[in-house]
């Protein structure tokens, strides 16, 4: 609705005056119009005109469009437009439109580290991955869903070294004979434990650096028969079945590939060491990128001892998804503290491989805490996990929630948000019915369902062409939105917005339905159609965000 008449208003004032122009609109409150705009405050000093003017001439050429019922100017040059009914009603029946259409889109989210544990930072980006996934791929581009993961590095060395010393050597059958009730916990339980010797033990440390090397000699090697290779491989695998029971759990599209550091840390390191001389640079033993050349900080690529460091991983894996995929846009979301880290390794990548860099786009979020507290920290131990934010909401909701409306409390509290923020689940307010909750949503839609039941059948039901009465057209004119709101929110990648749509959405219907009788009413039909139309737009919102719209609560 306001997307399509901004560009109506460009058109006019580049017809009028030749000239281009983003132009401001919003939506006013309703008794000023359905659109406003201040084109002609902004058109002042090129014009050369008073606004009022300028107003008043867009305005008569705007008042000749067949979807503007009144265009009127108001103050000093503020064009306030109403449409007719039946536009409105035809923007309500329309399909969303698909900006992406023969687009190629990576995105790139959850990426948690094999052998680590799996905190609330991985169950947030899993699920606003999704959801953006969800977006672009509802836009019609040709979305590919990417997991990175951390199957070699120092973390790993601390978990083998732990669970080695646990088990008193490096007995495979022991390992595949535990009697634990989740091996991914016990796995993060001894990342926790190597870590800290890590820290506070020199023998343990050097220990740990040779359990390293090992993993990447086993890599390297393609080693599949040593124990220590048995262990590695059986607990890697392990790992993964464990993310993709949460995955499940969580009900988010199922990941198109799953990329392993490993593959991308040999292609990394020969890169970084490609461009030393003209990118990077020797230093103490090390390979290092200048960064303050450009504004960033320096920082390591090959460590003293000829191992990639995370910059040269990522440099590899973003030469494999340009190399794979050529894909329009590449989206990545990590947190905060990869913000500056991520500039580095972008500027690097751009001087030697410009299309992999500048179809990149790094999203980053704060911190996920329970309300109360809870400070995470993967190496001490005392991390927020995923599990805890989910246990939370199941602990508040009872036995007698479904599964379903746990995870719509969880995943409409933690999407609500902008991103980049620090966020603090609360999961009394996650799980209530009113207020702004996913549970809230799905009873709205549930309570629609039940208004539709009352009639035979409501399936062809339709808003025919009608003059709309007040109350109809208030919420008609709510319907008219959902379609701008996905284009923004998918274009800024920002699905807070279509949060906040809905639950204006839900809150209109409520105003709607508390003043305007629908079953037996004289407008019966036209209402009923709009119950539908209201429904419809909540559930394809809901899907959207990945949250189930059940017809009965």
């Amino acid at each position: 609705m306001e997307l399509k008449i901004k560009q109506t208003i460009e058109r006019v004032a580049s017809e009028l005056f030749d000239i281009s122009i983003d132009v401001a609109t919003d939506i006013p409150e309703e008794k000023f119009g359905d659109v406003a705009s201040n084109i002609a405050l902004q058109l002042t000093k090129q014009v050369r005109k008073q606004p009022r003017e300028i107003a008043e001439l867009i305005a008569k050429n705007l008042q000749q469009e067949d979807s503007v019922q009144d265009v009127s100017v108001a103050g000093p040059g503020f064009i306030n437009i109403r449409f007719r009914d039946e536009y409105l009603l035809s923007l309500v029946d329309s399909e969303p439109p698909k900006p992406l259409i023969g687009k190629k889109v990576l995105v790139e989210y959850s990426d948690p580290n094999p052998f680590k544990p799996l905190h609330a930072g991985h169950l947030y980006t899993t699920l606003v991955g999704d959801v953006l996934a969800r977006m672009v791929e509802s836009a019609g581009a040709e979305t590919i869903r990417l997991n990175f993961g951390g199957d070699v590095g120092m973390h790993v060395g601390k978990t083998m070294w732990a669970i080695l010393n646990k088990l008193g050597g490096e007995d495979v059958q022991a390992v595949k004979d535990l009697q634990i009730d989740s091996l991914g916990v016990w796995m993060g339980e001894r990342y926790v434990e190597g870590n800290n010797a890590y820290e506070d033990n020199e023998t343990a440390r050097d220990e740990i650096r040779t359990v390293n090397k090992r993993v990447y000699q086993i890599h390297k090697e393609n080693d599949h028969n040593s124990a220590f290779a048995q262990i590695y491989w059986y607990l890697r695998d392990q790992s993964y079945e464990f993310f993709k029971k949460l995955y499940s759990e969580l009900q988010v599209v199922p990941f198109d590939r799953f990329i392993p550091e490993s593959e991308v840390s040999e292609p990394g390191l020969q890169a970084v060491r490609k461009h030393i001389g003209s990118v990077f640079e020797n230093s103490n033993g090390a390979v290092v990128f200048n960064g303050e050349v450009y504004g960033f900080h320096t920082r390591v690529f090959i460590n003293n001892e000829g191992l990639p460091t995370y910059e040269a991983k990522d440099v590899g894996l973003s030469l494999l998804k340009w190399n794979e995929y050529h894909a329009d846009q590449s989206i990545i979301i990590t947190a905060n503290e990869q913000a500056q880290y991520m500039q580095v390794v972008m500027k690097a990548l751009e001087q030697f491989a410009p299309e992999a860099s500048k179809t990149t786009r790094h999203l980053t979020h704060g911190v996920v805490k329970l309300s109360g507290g809870v400070k995470m920290s993967s190496r001490k131990g005392n991390i927020l996990s995923a599990f805890d934010i989910l246990q939370a909401a199941r602990d508040v909701a009872g036995s007698s929630a479904s599964e379903d409306t746990v995870l719509a409390a969880v995943k409409y509290a933690l999407l609500k948000n902008r991103i980049g923020g620090d966020i603090i689940y609360d999961p009394n307010d996650s799980i209530a019915l009113e207020g702004n909750s996913g549970p809230y949503l799905q009873y709205a839609h549930a309570r629609a369902c039940s208004i539709l039941l009352k009639v035979e059948d409501y399936s062809n039901l339709k808003s025919k062409k009608s003059n709309l009465e007040v109350g109809e057209r208030t919420l008609v004119r709510k319907l008219a939105q959902f379609s701008d709101v996905v284009e923004l929110a998918t274009a800024e990648l920002a699905p807070h917005h279509i949060c906040t749509y809905l639950y204006e959405l839900a809150q209109e219907f409520n105003r709607f339905y508390e003043q305007n009788k629908v079953i037996g009413d004289a407008r019966q039909e036209i209402r009923l159609a709009l119950v539908k139309q209201y429904k419809e737009t909540l559930k394809n919102g809901l899907n959207l965000l990945g949250i189930h719209a059940p017809e009965k609560m």
